[in-house]
């Protein structure tokens, strides 16, 4: 079979490798569909996430859906959990287990993932798909968990004034979900005109062209008339967003950041978010969202077929990753 793998930054190399033989308890799957996400950019520019360094030519890819290929499920589609935690650790018993300091993940670390033709793992992390979900929108259940996870952290309330501070594929599906959740008001931000234009698809009620200075935040709070966001996520992974996040946010809100910063760090003005009392919340992955997300998107509650702009063979990974780079469309999806 093929396999994708990492052999430092921006060296991507296609091998061919044995077919995985599956141990007790797990399946062999073939790869359908895989997501680029933001963590795995982060792997092929920098070699690295947060405190993790590329160690091993790593397969990349924790955003996929397949079809099992062993075993009484043979033939079954399914979406995957790239999460394999203990469910033995106080955090999985008291159901956090994205806390688990044992979990294994899909490309990450020691763990191969998903950018490949083939690959075993646990049967009780695989989810059947409905017939009306593809195979690339099951790939995009994962972030679509991830998105889920945020609301929940947000704590939205109906008629409350969301800000969504960068809209990726995550920051598109939060703006879904905050309008399903009863949010009054939905203003999004983002450096690119093509994603602003993807928010007002979602659902968004203002869109504002973001700049490193921060020179939308007055339009912010003028779209609010001067009142504030009650909820505020910061998407973007950079610190101009998490300010303007903690910057348009009225007194006593709460900010989910869930952007991954390149180098590491996240600052803002300590005052500014002590004197409005704001709460702050990070986002670590998810936890217990893929039911939910299947019904979501099986009910056509939310689209996740128009996020997937780009879709590319396996044998084409190169101009793949560039895409994705570039930040060109919305999310670009391998099919092996």
């Amino acid at each position: 079979m093929k396999a994708l793998r990492l052999h430092g930054i921006g060296d991507l190399r296609l091998h061919e490798e044995p077919l995985p033989v599956p141990i007790d308890g797990e399946v062999l799957l073939r790869v359908t569909a895989v997501g680029i996400c933001g963590s795995d950019l982060h792997w092929f520019e920098e070699g690295s996430i947060g405190d993790a360094r590329l160690a091993h030519p790593l397969v990349l890819g924790h955003e996929f859906a397949g079809v099992i290929e062993s075993g009484p499920r043979k033939g079954e589609r399914v979406a995957v959990d790239p999460a394999l935690p203990c469910w033995q650790c106080e955090y999985c018993e008291t159901g956090y287990p994205n806390f688990c300091r044992a979990t294994r993940f899909s490309g990450h670390g020691k763990d191969d993932g998903s950018l490949r033709e083939f690959m075993a793992w646990p049967e009780r992390a695989l989810f059947p798909l409905p017939d009306s979900i593809s195979d690339v929108d099951g790939a995009l259940l994962e972030p679509l968990g991830v998105a889920l996870y945020a609301l929940d952290l947000g704590q939205i309330r109906v008629g409350d004034a969301v800000g969504i501070f960068g809209c990726g594929p995550i920051g598109l599906m939060l703006i879904r979900l905050a309008r399903l959740n009863g949010a009054r008001q939905i203003v999004a931000t983002d450096l690119r005109p093509h994603r602003l234009a993807g928010a007002e698809q979602m659902g968004a009620d203002v869109t504002l062209l973001a700049d490193a200075g921060g020179s939308e935040r007055a339009a912010v709070l003028d779209a609010t008339r001067g009142r504030g966001i009650d909820v505020a996520f910061e998407i973007a992974g950079v610190n101009a967003a998490v300010e303007t996040a903690m910057e348009t946010a009225r007194p006593g809100a709460r900010v989910v950041l869930v952007g991954i910063p390149a180098d590491d760090r996240t600052s803002f003005c300590a005052s500014t978010a002590r004197r409005k009392g704001l709460t702050i919340q990070l986002c670590r992955r998810m936890a217990h969202t893929y039911p939910r997300s299947i019904a979501l998107a099986a009910s056509g509650q939310i689209d996740l077929a128009s996020l997937a702009s780009h879709c590319f063979p396996l044998a084409e990974y190169q101009r793949a990753f560039a895409t994705a780079a570039a930040r060109e469309g919305l999310k670009v999806v391998i099919e092996p």
